[in-house]
């Protein structure tokens, strides 16, 4: 499939490549029978056999290849592809924005942030105020980037309020997924907007009119129950180095310093669509403000600044500075490997055709179209686990669909695809693994949290988009 839209928007593809639709291998029946069983044998290997996550989805990637016959001699080659454009792409922003947190945490930035939150926010209103902030950086943020920034925040304002995590996490979860699945200019409604000939203004209107109670509901809602499912208090891994710098006396950075700090990759992003909604990007300051806006560049300018205002201008020499962002590498290793390999097993899914086969059955099957196009993308995001794969496939067969919609219907099925994207995260999603990991989660907890959160995403988000159908 050809993809075609804005240079930002390119830049947004660059990180999460395109694959173009498979020839697949097998029948249908054996494709569904294929997923179903690699999926089984990932979740018995970490669930009973108790092996390492890494290991079982390398082996349930295999188990897949070789039964949609992919051949036994390709049985990696998908996996090891995927492994690698993940790494390559959500890892770098892992990295990068792990060393953003442990310069916010190790400097005393994080907690002057927290106490800030906790001074001005009641302690009821906290899951609010969590979703509200995710909501508002999810706009121009990758789900990815979003994470990796309110993640620390999220674990400190659980530890300091005595709260459980689940009860300020999900609420940031829903806010940035949300924003993820509805709103441009993250990439999913970017590629449908441009393959259903959707208008933009409209898209971007009715995602934040459906995303507001979606975040609600999935949110601090939803979050209550929740944390009594799953008690679990700030105890990450992440926090080791905080707990140990408590104690220590030390000159913290003012709150505006480590605000700028959270903010700044926020900001830069955003000048970058702003550029692109003017038409200037073509400019020299235009092109300067979208290179500079790329989640990438801007969370290597946010790190570097955060080695100068947090570490030197705090008196620290260049080699603690040096030895702080050493340090931020080793916690995140395992996080790494987790969510390479379900990458690879993700782009195992991809290249065996199952999606695009399952897909083109559901858009057959003659039911309402908006529905139809949320059932597409979430059979897709079940057997893939990608969001952008899902919204891509969607799209491309929804497209001959829409011919004789109204404008208002078109960017509704935008929506409705979006929300259907969302859908379910398990065991082959990257996103599984990085939530379970940051929260320090089992497997069973994260499908009673993260998982079932993005089912209330996905459904509240369809329900919001059939209103709309039904009033505009």
């Amino acid at each position: 499939m050809h993809v075609s839209f804005s240079s930002g928007s390119a830049v947004l593809g660059r990180l999460l490549p395109l694959a173009d639709p498979v020839e697949p291998a097998a029948g249908t029946t054996q494709l569904i029978i294929a997923a179903v069983v690699s999926i089984a044998v990932i979740v018995v290997l970490i669930v009973w056999v108790k092996m390492h996550p890494f290991f079982a989805l390398m082996l349930g990637a295999a188990v897949m290849a070789i039964a949609a016959n992919m051949g036994f001699e390709n049985a990696f080659t998908s996996f090891s592809a995927g492994l690698g454009a993940t790494v390559g792409g959500v890892g770098v922003l892992i990295v990068l924005g792990a060393v953003i947190g442990r310069f916010l945490t190790e400097s005393g930035g994080a907690d002057e942030i927290v106490d800030t939150i906790l001074a001005k926010t009641p302690l009821k209103r906290l899951p609010w105020a969590m979703a509200f902030a995710a909501f508002i950086i999810g706009i121009p943020l990758f789900f990815e980037v979003g994470v990796v920034l309110l993640i620390p925040i999220v674990m400190l304002v659980a530890k300091r309020a005595k709260l459980p995590v689940i009860l300020v996490g999900i609420p940031a979860l829903a806010g940035l997924s949300a924003l993820h699945g509805l709103v441009p200019p993250h990439p999913g409604p970017l590629i449908a907007i441009d393959a259903l000939g959707a208008n933009l203004g409209l898209t971007l209107a009715f995602g934040l009119l459906v995303a507001v109670p979606t975040v609600i509901i999935a949110g601090p809602v939803l979050a209550k129950p929740m944390a009594r499912w799953v008690p679990i208090q700030a105890t990450s891994q992440l926090l080791d180095a905080v707990d140990e710098a408590d104690e220590e006396e030390r000159r913290r950075p003012s709150f505006g310093i480590a605000l700028s700090v959270v903010l700044m990759p926020v900001v830069l992003m955003l000048l970058m669509t702003v550029v692109e909604a003017m038409g200037v990007g073509e400019s020299v300051v235009g092109q300067v403000l979208v290179w500079i806006g790329t989640p990438l560049q801007a969370l290597l300018i946010t790190s570097l600044y955060a080695m100068i205002v947090l570490g030197t201008a705090l008196g620290r020499s260049m080699a603690e500075v040096s030895r702080e962002t050493g340090a931020a590498f080793a916690p995140i290793a395992s996080i790494l490997l987790i969510v390479g390999a379900g990458g690879g097993f993700k782009q195992t899914l991809v290249d065996s055709g199952v999606g695009q086969v399952i897909g083109n059955g559901i858009a057959g099957s003659g039911i309402p179209l908006l529905i139809a196009g949320w059932l597409v993308a979430v059979v897709i995001r079940l057997a893939t686990g990608s969001a952008t794969v899902a919204t891509i496939t969607a799209a491309g067969i929804m497209a001959p669909l829409v011919g004789d919609l109204s404008a208002t219907h078109v960017a509704l099925m935008v929506l409705s695809i979006g929300a259907g994207s969302v859908f379910l995260s398990h065991v082959n999603d990257a996103g599984f693994w990085l939530v379970k990991e940051y929260f320090g989660m089992t497997v069973g907890q994260t499908f009673k949290t993260w998982s079932l959160m993005e089912c209330a995403v996905s459904v509240v988000g369809l329900a919001g988009v059939l209103v709309l159908g039904l009033i505009v």
